[in-house]
């Protein structure tokens, strides 16, 4: 068990994440997972940055990319965005108490990126190779 009333509506059934009206598995795990809310949400582990340190640690993200990650991370609870009554303005970006427990989570899913990342390298090697001598890669 899980916990909660909502599991009888949330299981991890991942065919009904689409159709459960109130079931919000798939509107979480697509904001949590996106690339650039991984790479934002482990960057303010147990640290606070201003705007413009996370666009230059976020190797490729644009300014507008960045704007709408953190804000809808702040939407949903995961980061807190404090704006400092200073000239220039200041704005700090920092992991709520609920954006911190993804850590481990995310530590999880980096660890075992790298325990696969030959036998993920050599499948998609082997893939290629199947395609290319099948015509290509049509489907």
């Amino acid at each position: 068990m899980h916990g909660g009333a909502s599991d009888a509506e949330c299981d991890y059934d991942a065919r009904q994440w689409d159709v459960r009206e109130g079931c919000e598995v798939r509107q979480i795990l697509d904001r949590v997972a996106d690339k650039w809310s991984l790479l934002v949400i482990a960057l303010l582990d147990r640290r606070t940055l201003r705007f413009t340190e996370l666009r230059r640690e976020v190797d490729g993200i644009s300014q507008r990319m960045l704007t709408v990650t953190l804000r809808q991370l702040e939407r949903d609870g995961l980061v807190r965005r404090t704006v400092h009554a200073v000239v220039p303005p200041r704005v700090d970006y920092e992991l709520t108490p609920l954006g911190a427990t993804l850590h481990d989570t995310i530590q999880a899913l980096v660890t075992w990126t790298e325990e696969h990342q030959e036998e993920i390298a050599e499948a998609r090697a082997g893939y290629d190779r199947r395609t290319q001598e099948q015509g290509g890669g049509e489907r």
